[in-house]
């Protein structure tokens, strides 16, 4: 007991540090959970040896990942995901599963069936769960950016975790899988069917839980508690996987509880995640991440980091460019949600974990998958950047003019220079006013929020040339008296 306690506060005090050392970084580009996977491998046994595998730590751990998903299946909204939008987005994920499916098969891994389409899930995911926080902190949730990530992103987490629970079980065959999966399912729609009808025809215990919400027997948050566990022990017992039943309970909650009683009871399921079992989570899986492993091996670790941009992001970005509800959106707005979309660490922690304990993968290259996961959210801001650099330059139209008539070459350069530099100070301009109001504005988020931003702006010069003018005609009114 002692040891494990030890063990904990080491990695709660990491916690508070990596957070620290995220907020440095401008922008906050970096989400924490990459520090948290960093300090994990830091104090692992294959490197500092400070942290080891324990029963309690695990258990906690299990509970972490089992609150982020929960969080993710609460904000999925189905009947979205049932529209257009969601249409498209479930789409849009089989295109990369395909594309994902044949690049493994091109890598030749030397992985069983199971471990290739474990590999190829991988390729395939997006960090909604991690996603919804980040968009609520930088004010994404009602722009154009947001709904994609919304729609794409959510169906980016969901199938994969679907296709987890068919294809990862070492004890069924697909068909068992699939069968169980839906007795699965039929079960959870019956228990929020059953809890959405007893909230209505009133009781109790449904009294009491509403009537105690709020004191100090927190008797809603107890029972949102118990249906996670619940949940979670079912799907271990079915040899399902525990994403899937954290997804659920989330599901449920959404059905069964008011918006407004949800986003109370939500905000301290937040509280309770974020503040322990989460940070526990990312830091305890990322234990055994083998550096060594890792090092050997930086070909699969470069390899898995340009797939992920290939084989999500750029078919995302096509799919935002055909689908008619997407077209027409600036070409920032489309980058900047590809390459959200494309975040995918904790999802691949997960799906490794499961992997790794199916007998479907190595440890070692889960090790690989994991740290190209989080290399990967370092390299989406810088692309991000440049993406950012490249629209305000506006090469290709520049090579267009300069084709049409060579003689004006140095003029258009000039022209688009200037351009370029009127974009760099309008970003850092506006980085800098969103600063002293709190909100730290990446490269993503400005690309995601310009039109919001252009408005913004508009509003303020017609709200200071109203001013001005109100000025002028009492000054003129003084002078007639």
């Amino acid at each position: 007991m002692t040891t494990e306690l030890a063990m904990l506060a080491t990695m709660l005090a990491v916690v508070v540090l990596s957070s620290f050392a995220a907020s440095l970084i401008p922008g906050r580009p970096i989400p924490e959970v990459v520090f948290f996977v960093a300090a994990g491998a830091a104090l692992g046994p294959h490197c500092l040896g400070v942290i080891h595998a324990s029963q309690g730590l695990a258990l906690m751990s299990r509970l972490g990942m089992g609150v982020l998903f929960l969080i993710a299946g609460n904000d999925l909204d189905l009947r979205e995901l049932a529209g257009r939008a969601g249409r498209h987005g479930a789409v849009c994920w089989a295109i990369c599963m395909a594309l994902a499916a044949a690049a493994t098969a091109l890598l030749d891994l030397g992985l069983s069936m199971a471990g290739s389409a474990a590999f190829a899930i991988a390729l395939t995911t997006t960090a909604y769960g991690t996603l919804v926080p980040i968009m609520r902190d930088r004010e994404l949730g009602g722009t154009a950016v947001g709904g994609v990530i919304e729609s794409y992103g959510a169906m980016g987490e969901l199938l994969p975790v679907v296709a987890m629970s068919i294809m990862l079980s070492p004890t069924r065959s697909m068909g068992a899988n699939i069968a169980v999966l839906v007795g699965f399912v039929v079960v959870c729609v019956m228990v929020a069917r059953g809890g959405e009808r007893a909230r209505n025809l009133g009781g109790r215990l449904v009294r009491f839980l509403s009537d105690n919400a709020e004191t100090s027997s927190q008797a809603l948050l107890r029972a949102t508690l118990l249906l996670l566990v619940a949940l979670l022990a079912l799907a271990a017992a079915l040899d399902l996987d525990a994403v899937l039943a954290a997804f659920a309970a989330g599901f449920i909650l959404r059905r069964v509880l008011p918006p407004e009683q949800g986003k109370g009871l939500l905000a301290k399921v937040e509280a309770v995640g974020n503040g322990l079992f989460i940070p526990v989570f990312f830091v305890y899986s990322a234990m055994d991440i083998d550096v060594a492993a890792v090092g050997a091996n930086p070909a699969l670790l470069a390899t898995f980091v340009a797939l992920l941009l290939l084989v999500r992001a750029l078919p995302v970005g096509l799919c935002l460019r055909a689908f008619p509800e997407t077209r027409d959106m600036p070409a920032g707005e489309k980058v900047s949600a590809a390459l959200y979309c494309t975040m995918a660490l904790p999802l691949i922690v997960a799906l490794t974990e499961a992997a790794v304990g199916a007998g479907a993968m190595p440890s070692a290259m889960a090790s690989v998958l994991v740290c190209a996961g989080a290399l990967s959210v370092l390299v989406i801001p810088a692309l991000t950047n440049i993406s950012r650099v490249a629209i305000s330059a506006s090469p290709v139209e520049a090579a267009q003019r300069i084709a049409a008539s060579p003689e004006t070459a140095r003029q258009i350069v000039h022209e688009h220079h200037e351009r370029l530099r009127e974009a760099e100070h309008a970003f850092h301009t506006e980085r800098a006013e969103l600063r002293r109001e709190g909100v730290r504005l990446s490269a993503a988020d400005y690309l995601a929020r310009a039109e919001e931003l252009r408005e913004r702006h508009a509003r303020e010069l017609r709200r200071i040339h109203k001013q001005n003018k109100h000025e002028i005609d009492e000054l003129r009114e003084s002078r007639r008296k």
